[in-house]
This record gives C-alpha cells, structure tokens and sequence, in this order.
C-alpha cells in the first residue's frame, strides 16, 4: 500500500456534512462550490473528504486497446495517496471506473473518486468499500474509445473550477469543492457553525421558541 502524508485537514473536513460547508462557503463568498446534483454515491452511506487530484480526458473511438490501458494505468500510477481523485471525462457514454481500478485506488491509499461521467462493476466496488460519486452506470469501459490525457491540472464540472490541491468533501447530499487558499478558514467556520447548530438544537428541544433560538443564536 503507497504510503499517505498524513494530511490532519482532511481528517476535520471528514467530520463536517456537505449543507453546513456550502453554507460557509456562502458566506465567505464563494456561492459556485457545489456540482451537479445527478453525481451521486454508489453507496449512500458513504461519505468522502480530501485533497483534490485532478483528471481530464477526450473521447477518441477507434483508439488503439492497448494505448487506452497503457494510459488508464499511468493514471493509476499517478494518483497520489490521500487524495481524492476527480475526473472530467467529457463523455457521457463508457464507464470510468471499475472494479480493478477501484481495487488498485484503494489499495494505494486513494480516499475515494468522483467522476462527471459513469462506473461499472458496481456490486464488486460496493463490497470493497470505496468510495465512488459518479453520474450513471454502464458496462462499457475505455478500452479502445477513452484516453485520459492532463493529470493535476485545473478542470471545470458543472460551472464549478477544481484545481489540484483544493479540498472536497462529498456526501449523499452532494460534493463540495473548497478551494486552497480557503480550506483552513472554511473548515474552521464549518465546525464553529455545527458547535451553534447543537445549542440551538437543545435550546429547541428544550422548550424555546424556534423563532427566539435563531434571534439568540443566529443560525438555524
């Protein structure tokens, strides 16, 4: 198993939910943080956080079999353990992910994949346990049609920009991308936001008005 930098960040951000970091992100300004919502979870009760690694790549039918392996698994060999790894296909067609790659990922320490496009071999990623954010499922695969071409390099998925070494976070609500340059300060307020979520909560429950629980509190 590759072996991870341990990265305490990413540990914190595990411990959020995606509503109180879109909400953050609101008020720090960033209002496009947040992609599609068909990129779902395979499994629902997964959950996934880390730094970003980025891919991209093109369509090319009639692609030679062997150059699309040799290219799928240079991607493999790349991806960096702790990351989360987030690729733009521009394709809406194959599969993306499947489950000797998932196998491979997990194995080198990856914490997860979200992908604009599809997966296969599902049954087979569910029993392994690794977290996968994808649009649609399909048994057709690269071999021949797909080629991954810029690894780490800034990509766009829904409107939303995602550079190599922001943060994301996903859940069965949806994926947050934090960016960078505000990662500390985001998961800071995320934690303090939960922390006044929880006084308001009891202050409700214990008998107060939910209208005076947000006056008092300013968060509901």
């Amino acid at each position: 198993m590759a072996e991870a930098t341990a990265d305490p960040l990413s540990d914190r951000l595990a411990a959020c939910y995606s509503g109180v970091l879109h909400d953050t992100l609101r008020e720090l300004g960033r209002t496009n943080c947040v992609l599609p919502s068909d990129i779902q979870p395979l499994d629902p009760a997964h959950r996934l956080a880390g730094r970003v690694f980025t891919m991209e790549g093109h369509l090319e039918p009639g692609a030679d079999g062997h150059e699309t392996l040799l290219r799928w698994t240079d991607f493999l060999s790349r991806a960096p353990a702790d990351a989360v790894v987030i690729c733009q296909p521009h394709d809406s067609t194959i599969a993306h992910m499947g489950e000797l790659s998932a196998e491979t990922l997990q194995f080198r320490g990856v914490r997860g994949y979200i992908v604009d496009g599809g997966c296969r071999d599902t049954e087979f990623i569910l029993k392994m346990g690794f977290p996968v954010f994808c649009r649609y499922r399909t048994p057709r695969d690269v071999v021949g049609v797909w080629l991954p071409d810029r690894f780490g390099e800034a990509i766009e998925i829904g409107g939303t920009a995602i550079e190599s070494g922001d943060y994301a976070f996903a859940d069965r609500d949806g994926v947050v991308i934090i960016p960078a340059d505000m990662a500390e300060q985001a998961v800071a307020m995320a934690e303090k936001m939960m922390q006044t979520e929880n006084l308001v909560r009891k202050a409700i429950l214990d008998g107060m008005d939910p209208k005076q629980a947000y006056l008092k509190y300013g968060k509901f």
